[in-house]
Parts: structure tokens; sequence; C-alpha cells
């Protein structure tokens, strides 16, 4: 049996090193993906899934098929933990999946906070795929009364979600839902103020309300409880508190940046174990943070590809450059959104049009 190649998770990172599985198993080695689920769902587009802009099957990509149909084998379950003395990975479920070259790409997840009581309609904005049953929940209240939502955070996920949240209510017709987010600092507050403004501005005019400095202590039966004790009642809440990377890391003993993120070189490769390798929102980059932007994810492919195959080869690595500037779009679920680039910031309609044709083509080329 040739060198094995080990998958952990089918995020944006390892799409082009997914699509090019084939050339693995045509050179001898035997590639294995592990995932959560038979799909991986595109963040960018959730949010509009949320709102009905998208169907669920527009959004995700088909990862077990793309493996197998090109001679992967894919396990259904979750990485629980790294032996990389032995090269192992342990699932949750206990089952062992050896490897001569990993890379995680294991995503984030959201921090939680502290529950007292029923959590049935308290959903963090990941997994992705959760929003379909949040969606169907939402829905169904709209149906028997008016109802109040709360998302706690203060980024771009927040707004989104609110945004989208917004179109799900005016669409379902029946009944109104008020929509607050608690922003425990300035919302939207580590963007240029152009961006800032032209968001709330979208948010506000729809009556969607944002408590900014509102430091969320818990929830208890179903109400937000703020650090001053002041409580608010709610139906339904998404926790939007910005991504932590997956805790595999820090469990197995793996040099982890701050955040807790794996830790890797320029060419994406763990400081102490030249046969792991990782990208998107569970790695820390070592030469400069990155933002837990989707963006780096997919700048990342390439590199990742060509590294991956290098090492089962014992071939020279190539370094991974960040880049400069990105361009930012955000969907604010009324059918516009609102666009930033270096000096160019603007919103409306084209703006989603442009964001809506970009991640379209993303999904096309991996569907």
């Amino acid at each position: 049996m040739g060198k094995r190649l080990l998958l952990v998770g089918g995020g944006h990172a390892h799409m082009m090193t997914l699509a090019a599985l084939h050339r693995f198993v045509e050179k001898g080695f035997t590639p294995t993906v592990i995932g959560p689920s038979a799909y991986h769902y595109y963040s960018g587009m959730g949010p509009g899934m949320l709102g009905k802009v998208y169907a669920p099957e527009e959004i995700r990509f088909a990862i077990k098929d793309v493996v197998e149909n090109q001679g992967g084998k894919f396990i259904l379950g979750k990485a629980a933990r790294v032996d990389p003395e032995n090269r192992i990975v342990f699932l949750e479920s206990g089952r062992e999946a050896p490897y001569d070259v990993v890379s995680f790409n294991a995503g984030s997840q959201v921090p939680e906070l502290n529950i007292e009581g029923n959590s049935e309609n308290i959903y963090p904005v990941k997994p992705i795929e959760k929003l379909q049953d949040a969606q169907a929940r939402i829905q169904a209240l709209l149906l028997q009364r008016p109802i109040r939502i709360g998302v706690v955070g203060g980024g771009p996920s927040s707004a989104e979600v609110a945004g989208n949240v917004w179109r799900l209510a005016a669409d379902t017709g029946k009944y109104a839902a008020e929509i607050i987010i608690f922003s425990g600092d300035t919302f939207m507050g580590r963007f240029p103020e152009a961006i800032r403004k032209r968001v709330m501005a979208s948010l506000s005019g729809r009556g969607i309300r944002v408590l900014e400095h509102s430091l969320v202590r818990g929830i208890q039966s179903q109400s937000l409880i703020l650090k001053t004790g002041e409580k608010h009642p709610l139906d339904f809440i998404f926790l939007a508190l910005g991504v932590r990377p997956s805790p595999i890391f820090k469990a197995s003993g793996l040099p982890t940046g701050p955040d807790g993120g794996l830790l890797v070189n320029k060419y994406l490769q763990s400081t102490a174990y030249p046969d792991i390798f990782g990208g998107g929102d569970c790695i820390y980059f070592q030469d400069r943070p990155l933002d837990k932007v989707g963006v780096y994810a997919v700048r990342e492919n390439p590199v990742l590809l060509q590294n991956l195959m290098a090492r089962l080869e014992a071939k020279p690595l190539v370094p991974f450059d960040p880049g400069g500037d990105y361009l930012l779009i955000f969907n604010m679920g009324d059918g516009t959104g609102v666009l930033h680039k270096q000096w160019l910031t603007f919103a409306g309609r084209p703006a989603f049009l442009i964001k809506d044709y970009i991640d379209r083509r993303f999904i096309r080329k991996f569907q």
C-alpha cells in the first residue's frame, strides 16, 4: 500500500486538493477524508440560505461523492485527537485513522454562553447546516404569534444573520419579528467607519435594533441577561460571538497560536511535526495573524495541494503568501450588499449581485 494522505475536514482550504484526489491515487497514494457530514456547506452563502435566497443544495459540496468517485475513502465522523508520534488521528467514535501526511481544515466553532433552562430555540451560527433547522423553527413560531429574535455578537455574522432573518420573517408573512442585535462592544468596530455606517443604515432602516456595549452574561429561560443585570426576554436567539479554532490541537499537545489554532509555518506546516499541515480557520499562521475570513482559505488552496503532494514525494515545499487587501461584501438580506475594497466602499443592489456572482462561480467550480 502506498503512502497515506489524510484530510480532516472538507472545507474551503481543501477544495483544490479534494478536486485533485485522483492525482494522488494515480501516483499510488491512498487518500482518506474525515468529515462530519457527506456535505460541506459554504459559509459565505449560509446567511443567504437562512433568508431563503439560496436553497441548501445550492450552497453545498457533496464531499463524500467527490472523494469516492476519485478512488478515495470517506469516513463519516469527527476528529477528536492526534497522536503525532505514531501518526494517528482518533475520531470521537474511537475509530483510528493512520496517516503518513495529514492536513487539517477542521473549521471553527462559536464560543458558548452560560445557558440555563430550555435551549430549544438557541442556535449558534455554525455549523452552517444547522441554519436550516433555525429557519424551520422561526417560520413555525411566526405562524403562531409575533416573536422577538436576539442576535448575540457585534461582527459581520450578526449583521448578515439579522438582515436575512428579517427577510425570512417578511416572507413568512403572518406575524412580525422584532430583531435585536446585542453587541458587546462597538458594532462592526474593527471595520472602517464607512462600512459600519452603511451596515448600520441598512439594518436600522428595516427596524433592526443594535444595542452596543451590551455584554451578555448568560441566558436564562429564553432571556438574555446582560452584565449590567438587565434582562431581555426573547423567543429565539442566535449566537454569533466570533469563532474559535477546533480544540483538537490543544487536546493533542500540538503547538498552537494564542487562539488555539494549529501553529503553522510559511509552508502551512506544523512548526513541530513536518507531516502535519493545515488551512482555514483552524490554523494560526506564524508569520502574521490572519483574519478569520474565507479569502485566506481560498488563497491557501494551491499551496496546500502542492505541499501535500511534495511531502508525500519528498520534494521541496513552496511558501504561502497571504497576499494584500481583499474584497469584503456583506449580504444584508434585502437584496442589497455592502462592498469594501481598499479605497472603495458602497452599498446597494450591485454590491449583492457582485457577491452572488463570485459565490456562485466558486460553488460551480467545485460542486
